[in-house]
């Protein structure tokens, strides 16, 4: 009777000072989140996989990896980037070698993941995202905060000190309207789709279907104006205060226009209130508390009332509007980054279309 052999998951692990190899049509040895089409240096490919794996616990403290053989053979690598790639990882503490016998994990089991958290701005209502965002991840990561301030080569500096160290990188893409969409576009593209998280503003153009919790700015105005359309009845004409820095999605602008001409409205788009004269039956939607505490002066110091002969409605809910009865149409900011952070816990690459509404007040 001839004996036959078969493969077990033993015999795979091959010596490197024999030059053996196993077999490619096997299951690799450890999964490995390596794209060579990807312009981040394939060292820092294969660190950023096996820390990002470690800490979300998919390789396991003492765990064995795979030689530099192996893994050089298995993604087609040189070994000296593989063993490049080792000792980064040995020297940050990630991992240990043992002489004759390989490398294993070396890390403590509560190593929480690591968010680096980009913002355009840091203003009263991303203040609540980013609480919103740390209350809900509770103590499960930790999370670094940055501002690129609508700069793309201040984004694209953050992005690449910082590429390979993190779990997540939590974005909102927002950016001068006169910039070229390629240069952010490049950058957005180096980071790993799976790490990726965009946040406020979606970019359907990026490959790997990144998590994103978005506003889709021209159809929620225009919604919310036609919700309000039995408060709207009362004006005929529509002012739209949309300042002119290039740093608010033109989408809004898009949005009020299409309400208006399909509610026969007159309106106007411009970039200050300060030079704006009051005609009645006018009803403005401003974007900026400058522009919003500049038309409520002009009507206060004007025969006109507000909420009858003159309309305002303000973009983002505060305390302070509540406070002066202004009507607001408003993202919801909490559930923005409550449900960014649970869904990055969950693991999901999924596109939310985040809550927007409007608080119908005296104003309107």
């Amino acid at each position: 009777m001839i004996a036959k052999h078969t493969s077990t998951g033993h015999n795979r692990r091959q010596h490197e000072d024999n030059n053996d190899v196993y077999c490619n049509s096997l299951e690799p040895l450890y999964k490995l989140q390596f794209n060579p089409k990807d312009k981040t240096p394939k060292y820092k490919q294969i660190v950023q996989s096996v820390i990002t794996d470690i800490e979300r616990g998919v390789l396991k403290n003492n765990e064995q990896l795979p030689s530099i053989s192996e893994l050089s053979v298995e993604y087609y690598l040189a070994r000296d980037t593989v063993e490049k790639a080792y000792r980064e990882l040995r020297e940050r503490g990630y991992i240990t070698s043992v002489q004759g016998k390989g490398y294993y994990v070396q890390t403590s089991t509560n190593t929480k993941l690591k968010i680096l958290l980009v913002f355009n701005k840091l203003s009263s209502y991303k203040k609540i995202i980013y609480y919103a965002f740390l209350k809900a991840l509770g103590d499960k990561a930790t999370v670094d905060l940055q501002i690129h301030h609508y700069n793309a080569f201040h984004f694209q500096e953050i992005i690449e000190k910082n590429l390979g160290k993190y779990n997540y990188y939590v974005v909102m893409p927002h950016f001068t309207q006169d910039l070229d969409k390629a240069d952010y576009m490049k950058v957005l593209e180096s980071i790993p789709s799976n790490e990726l998280v965009l946040l406020d503003k979606d970019v359907s153009e990026l490959a790997g279907s990144p998590l994103s919790i978005y506003q889709n700015f021209d159809k929620d105005i225009c919604g919310a104006l036609e919700n309000a359309q039995d408060l709207l009845n009362k004006y005929s004409r529509m002012v739209l205060i949309l300042p002119g820095d290039g740093n608010h999605p033109i989408e809004i602008a898009h949005g009020f226009r299409s309400f208006c001409i399909n509610y026969n409205k007159e309106f106007t788009i411009k970039e200050s209130a300060i030079d704006e004269h009051l005609q009645k039956g006018t009803a403005y939607v401003v974007i900026e508390e400058t522009d919003l505490s500049e038309i409520v002066k002009k009507v206060r110091q004007s025969n006109y009332e507000l909420g009858h002969e003159i309309g305002v409605i303000s973009f983002n809910e505060t305390t302070l509007k509540e406070l002066l009865n202004i009507t607001v149409i408003t993202t919801d900011f909490e559930a923005m980054g409550y449900t960014a952070a649970s869904l990055l816990l969950d693991n999901k690459r999924i596109k939310v279309k985040n809550p927007f509404y409007m608080i119908r007040r005296g104003s309107l």
